[in-house]
């Protein structure tokens, strides 16, 4: 019997040598990343974050005051985009959902069992339904790690399936944590299997435990984007998350996507940005002086 797992991490032909992909990202780089830096791009960017709170010391309260900030930045700067999303745990959703005035910036849950993702398989769809039905537009899981290092790559598709159901409309991303599966080639065989399970976006990583973003895993992970899209006609979004903190480390994330993917991914509906520092240091750099708004 022939593992059709196996089979589409064959078919893919995105390169996958670390250091073939290291040289792609470091030519992008210095072709283009200079043309991205101005208020155009930053205000860009701005609209594409979703704004992130995940600490222990979460509450109803502080989740409600984190809220108010969004609908306060409508107010304060009418002439600005706000954020994508808000993102918290997901017994905070109806917290958001109850507190949030701003119709275009969406409600993110991380879901099963974020950020090991180490929990029964059916709580972790009990999660992402619970999450849903609180109001969450978006939900955040990651792929089983231990799964995937085993080589078990049924379990860990029906895993994403079977919560990609629980969203019913929302939509799912994927997070592969990328600092733990380390090499170009694992990021690669993950998207496909993410991808292949129904995942609306992927993500780089939760901030937690492994190192965050790089720009070379966004480059494997945009390839193998593109690569579906190509042979299936479906849009597949592109997240990265996990230290990606300044203007700067922005527009080198937007310059690889914009290289790799082109202007059509150039929307917040497929590219976000996960952060709660980013957003600071970004509204600083468009409004020319320090502000500290969230």
């Amino acid at each position: 019997m022939s593992d059709k797992y196996q089979e589409a991490i064959d078919k893919s032909k995105v390169l996958a040598d670390d250091a073939a992909v290291k040289a792609a990202v470091d030519k992008i780089l210095a072709e283009h990343l200079d043309e991205n830096k101005n208020e155009e791009v930053y205000k860009f960017l701005f609209n594409c974050i979703d704004l992130t709170t995940l600490k222990a010391t979460d509450s109803p309260q502080s989740v409600a005051d984190f809220t108010e900030r969004v609908n306060a930045f409508d107010n304060e700067y009418p002439m600005l985009q706000n954020v994508a999303a808000i993102c918290v745990y997901p017994n905070f959703a109806q917290v958001v959902r109850a507190v949030l005035e701003v119709s275009k910036v969406d409600i993110a849950c991380v879901s099963g069992g974020f950020p090991s993702s180490q929990t029964f398989s059916e709580v972790k769809v009990a999660e992402t339904a619970l999450a849903v039905d609180g109001g969450a537009d978006e939900i955040d899981i990651v792929l089983n790690l231990g799964y995937f290092l085993d080589g078990d790559y049924e379990a860990v598709c029906d895993e994403i399936s079977e919560q990609k159901a629980a969203c019913r409309e929302a939509r799912l991303k994927v997070i592969l944590e990328t600092g733990a599966l380390k090499t170009a080639e694992n990021i690669k065989k993950a998207s496909v299997l993410a991808m292949g399970s129904g995942a609306d976006f992927l993500k780089t990583s939760t901030g937690k435990e492994y190192p965050g973003a790089s720009l070379e895993a966004a480059y494997v992970m945009a390839q193998c984007i593109k690569e579906f899209y190509e042979n299936t006609g479906t849009r597949v979004g592109f997240k990265c998350s996990g230290g990606v903190a300044t203007t700067e480390d922005a527009v080198k994330y937007y310059t690889v996507i914009k290289e790799v993917l082109g202007e059509e991914w150039l929307t917040n509906e497929y590219f976000r940005i996960g952060a709660s520092r980013l957003a600071n240091n970004l509204l600083s750099d468009i409004l020319g002086s320090e502000t500290k708004f969230f």
